[in-house]
């Protein structure tokens, strides 16, 4: 499993197949007899407890669980633990990025369905409050990978977000700690064309099976190869990401380094360029090959797999036309209050166009968002980061700014990067609150010092996760100030800076619904986005985008909509009682889980 949080095109399909453990062995006729005389006592004094037992057998389960999964390549293992062996998992795995075949992607849809047999085994009302909450997540989650089997070629690992972007980010960040890192991380220098010979089999099948790929899609990856290429000199983000990488580690003296060095020098020039070079020769054969289907629903089962990805990957029940009911709601509502701002403030629309943050420097900005979140956020767990730009190999092409992921075993491995090209000072100070306080790092690692089971870390919700960075994202404007501007112009401007968000986002997530479920065709968007003032290129990017990545923009704008919904509730369920900061508690120390539950479990720990 390849690493990046933001470039979303690819991790979500692999998370629709969790291959996860082995089947426990379960004896129940003896527990039966041991517990039915307190079982009468309880049901007569109307208290219940956990089954030790069952408790016991779960938490087996889903240790189990973990351990499959994490265990299930070298890329994964490296990334979710900086220590395997505190989890009793054995790190000697060969190293390997894993199966994406069509069979194996179906064989790991058939272990799920043995996985939610043997969790229905289990009975909730046995466990604990906890390991109930999780039984529901992950039952939720092996049903979406079970219904997953029949639409595995309706994915694509090509375009922007596609497997070859990943790659680059994914080795670069691959950190040594001792010497058996720098092998399994050169091994894996040198499968890079054995993944993409697996990455063009899948798209042959594709093909085959009549899911041919757009040309925009396949010309997209041919210009971010022809980036990542022509940015690779001696100055390769390979080369210089390793040599930054090695000195680090004490054990090996300077000779065993340079050996190394020389070694990795060979295999990016020798063996990574020259595989990127033949992927994209191979993938220009594809260009002027394309068929009369671009959008999702174009397909026979389009819209079906359109929902299950609405499900799974935003993790809401809301039904398509229930979210372009929310969402053009929203357009018509904030549209309404910027016409309504600017009117009653001549002046506003200027002072936007022309007012400068107070901060543009991204250490000040982070470190004055972390003080920030103490106001209406628990209180930051004490953790570190790093913050990188983009390289100059991947700007072109890649998402504004992503977080990845760190170790849930490490306090040390919060990175955050920021794509400059794409950034502008007026942008700085939101996209960090998205990706750092009280965003991304913030929510990951406040969740982690809850001490949760290591198996919720891999049972993830796109739209829990994307909804709480877009939902601190739109928050962080309460803190924001500019230069030379009194408290009043701030206010408003605060308030157009979070109404312009929202439009945007709502109006790219409707073109994604309107594209891929209600078949609008590139000129029928190109008409609706132009009554908002968005031109025929900005809405052939749109276009192109949505038919690429169905449902992210999604996770973005509907898990907004439902932590919005779900504080609205809330606060009139609990009047004058409602606290916003134990809001904020309540959904951080959920974890990431589908919308249902996490209503369920907010509400409960809210009026408990």
């Amino acid at each position: 499993m390849l690493l990046t949080r933001i470039l979303r095109f690819f991790s979500p399909k692999r998370r629709l197949f969790l291959p996860v453990t082995h089947t426990v062995r379960r004896h129940f006729s003896a527990v039966r007899q041991l517990i039915l005389p307190l079982f009468f006592i309880l049901a007569l004094t109307g208290c219940s407890e956990p089954d030790r037992v069952s408790q016991k057998q779960f938490d087996t389960f889903l240790d189990n669980c973990f351990k499959e999964y994490v265990s299930s390549d070298t890329v994964t293992l490296h990334f979710k633990l900086s220590d395997p062996s505190a989890y009793g998992i054995d790190e000697n795995i060969s190293p390997s990025y894993g199966d994406f075949s069509v069979a194996k992607q179906t064989e790991l849809c058939q272990r799920s369905s043995e996985l939610l047999k043997e969790l229905n085994t289990f009975d909730p009302d046995t466990l604990s409050e906890e390991d109930a909450f999780i039984w529901r997540i992950l039952k939720n989650y092996l049903e979406t990978s079970v219904d997953s089997k029949d639409y595995i070629l309706y994915q694509s690992f090509l375009g922007t977000n596609g497997l070859q972007s990943q790659i680059p980010v994914t080795l670069s960040e691959y950190y040594f700690d001792d010497e058996k890192d720098i092998q399994d991380y050169l091994a894996l220098i040198n499968q890079v064309p054995e993944l993409f010979d697996q990455l063009l089999d899948f798209e042959q099948q594709r093909r085959e099976a009549g899911f041919i790929s757009p040309d925009f899609v396949v010309s997209d990856t041919i210009d971010q190869i022809d980036q990542f290429l022509t940015a690779s000199g001696d100055d390769n983000l390979l080369i210089e990401t390793f040599e930054d990488k090695i000195e680090n580690v004490s054990d090996l003296g300077k000779d065993q380094k340079q050996t190394y060095i020389n070694n990795n020098r060979s295999l990016v020039r020798q063996v990574v360029l020259p595989a990127f070079k033949s992927l994209r020769d191979s993938l220009e054969e594809y260009l002027d090959d394309s068929s009369d289907k671009e959008r999702l629903c174009q397909y026979d089962g389009g819209k079906e797999y359109y929902e299950l990805l609405l499900s799974s990957n935003v993790g809401t029940d809301m039904t398509p036309k229930e979210c372009i009911q929310a969402l053009e709601d929203t357009l018509q509502e904030t549209a309404s209050d910027i016409v309504t701002l600017t009117q009653e403030n001549s002046d506003l629309y200027t002072d936007y166009l022309t007012a400068e943050p107070l901060l543009t420097d991204t250490q000040e900005i982070l470190t004055e968002l972390e003080n920030d979140t103490l106001i209406d956020f628990p209180e930051p767990p004490d953790v570190s980061y790093t913050l990188k730009n983009v390289p100059d190999a991947l700007s072109s092409t890649s998402a504004s700014a992503f977080y990845l992921l760190p170790p849930i075993d490490s306090k040390e491995a919060n990175v955050i990067y920021i794509n400059q090209s794409r950034v502008d000072s007026r942008d700085q100070f939101s996209t960090l609150a998205h990706e750092g306080y009280p965003g991304h790092l913030y929510q990951t690692n406040y969740y982690l010092s809850t001490d949760p089971h290591p198996v919720r870390s891999v049972l993830r919700c796109d739209g829990y996760d994307e909804g709480w960075g877009t939902y601190a994202q739109l928050y962080s404007y309460n803190y924001m100030e500019f230069k030379d501007t009194d408290r009043e112009t701030t206010a408003l401007l605060r308030q157009l800076y979070r109404d312009n968000d929202i439009l945007s986002l709502a109006l790219s997530s409707l073109s994604d619904l309107y594209v891929n479920y209600e078949d609008y065709t590139e000129e029928e968007l190109t008409a609706y986005l132009s009554d908002y003032g968005v031109e025929s290129e900005g809405a052939r990017s749109i276009y192109e985008y949505v038919i690429e990545n169905p449902t992210t923009y999604l996770s973005y704008s509907i898990g907004w909509y439902e932590l919005e919904q779900l504080r609205n509730t809330m606060e009139e369920e609990l009047g004058s009682h409602f606290d916003i900061s134990e809001y904020h508690e309540a959904v951080l120390s959920c974890g990431s889980c589908p919308f249902s539950l996490l209503e369920e479990q907010v509400s409960s720990l809210m009026t408990e």
